[in-house]
């Protein structure tokens, strides 16, 4: 039972986007509900069946074939109900009732490449053509698309209501737009992967450290813009190698007991080098456009963050950060930025800019103003700030980690 309830998630992860995508291509994507709802049913039947009758041998074959033939009695019950019930309405329909559903690796593929730009439409507003891409192309819960856009289930559910009630009234089809228009849709997709990475990264709807699959499937995604010649563009390698360098240290970023190691306690050996060397490929195909984004920053940040300690290399990550903060914002990468002034410059330089961040209500602020008072030796203000730390944190993982440091203060 445990292995099914297991089991279930991770596949929903890997295989709702692909189903749901394949679906819309024949059904059209005004009727993508439809396409939802036929593929959530389907593992609902699975959660039933799997526990009654054990675990098939190729569950992702299971899940096809379910799907499909789900996908078949709805086209019979819509043809008897058109043929049968109104057969004097004329009705505007995408659908053909002969269904022939393609589930080759290559179909999916470009139903979910088509599906990352259809989302990504200028008639959707930009927060709900990402939380479109995030329900419906990375298999997040309304719960994890609500934490990853700071919002809440309620509005959520309003904007994916508003974004598919305009796909129906528009009449947009599952397809790539042409090519003037993917660069201006583009930023929209590569943020829905960025998110959906640091959903798996951070696992902030999660007591383990890092989820790997939404990592796993944010790279997948963005190899798929790769592989296609008019998607395969600078930022989209930029954002690759971003997620190669951090995958790298996934599983240095643990204990054998599961406790989170901060980056400069990290056993380097445990470091992927395969990986960092891809993200030193990607990031060489990143430079050939003319265009620098944050993509682009935060991946050469990362790509000195897999070099061994130097002035030079902080030295370099500050001034990066500095590029950063001046082309886009954030209160996470203004924390990180204090840190690596710290490293390059000490923390009797770094705790002043850092309290001018005024990031009080968050727990990785005060964690960070604790580390930085306890390399000039000032017990109080660390245990201050861990304490205040201790009650910002939301999630188990942290309060725990947090805790262990106050115990060792103790």
């Amino acid at each position: 039972m445990k292995e099914i309830d297991q089991l279930i998630p991770k596949l929903f992860r890997t295989e709702y986007s692909k189903l749901v995508a394949v679906l819309c291509k024949v059904f059209g994507l005004s009727n993508i509900q439809v396409a939802e709802d036929i593929v959530s049913d389907t593992f609902v039947l699975a959660a039933e069946k799997w526990k009654e009758q054990g675990l098939p041998d190729n569950q992702v074959a299971w899940l096809y074939t379910v799907a499909k033939n789900r996908a078949r009695d709805y086209l019979r019950r819509e043809k008897l109900r058109r043929e049968k019930i109104e057969p004097n309405i004329k009705h505007s329909q995408e659908t053909s009732y002969d269904l022939e559903l393609d589930l080759s690796e290559q179909n999916i593929e470009d139903s979910q490449l088509q599906m990352l730009f259809a989302v990504a439409n200028p008639l959707i507003s930009e927060q709900s053509q990402i939380a479109m891409a995030l329900r419906v192309l990375c298999g997040f819960s309304i719960d994890e698309v609500a934490s990853a856009l700071l919002s809440n289930r309620e509005v959520i559910n309003k904007r994916l209501y508003r974004a598919k009630q305009n796909l129906r009234k528009h009449k947009v089809k599952l397809e790539l737009p042409p090519p003037k228009h993917i660069a201006e849709r583009l930023d929209t997709v590569l943020t829905s992967l960025y998110l959906l990475f640091n959903e798996g990264y951070y696992a902030t709807h999660s007591d383990v450290v890092i989820r790997k699959d939404l990592c796993r499937e944010a790279m997948r995604l963005c190899i798929l813009l790769t592989r296609n010649e008019s998607t395969d563009l600078p930022k989209v390698s930029a954002l690759l190698s971003l997620m190669c360098f951090h995958s790298s240290r996934f599983e240095a970023r643990f204990d054998a007991q599961g406790d989170q190691v901060l980056y400069y306690e990290q056993d380097r050996n445990l470091w992927q080098q395969s990986l960092i060397a891809k993200g030193e490929y990607y990031l060489n195909r990143s430079s050939t456009g003319e265009q620098l984004d944050k993509f682009h920053l935060e991946a050469a940040i990362a790509y000195w963050h897999t070099e061994e300690d130097s002035h030079e290399k902080w030295e370099n990550i500050l001034q990066l950060y500095n590029y950063l903060l001046q082309l886009e914002y954030s209160p996470i990468a203004a924390l990180n930025r204090t840190y690596a002034l710290a490293r390059a410059d000490g923390a009797n330089i770094a705790i002043p800019e850092a309290l001018k961040l005024n990031l009080e209500d968050r727990h990785l602020y005060h964690t960070l103003l604790a580390q930085l008072y306890a390399e000039i030796n000032n017990l109080d203000k660390q245990k201050l700030h861990l304490n205040l730390a201790l009650d910002k944190a939301a999630s188990k993982r942290d309060r725990d980690f947090i805790q262990a440091k106050l115990d060792k203060l103790s």
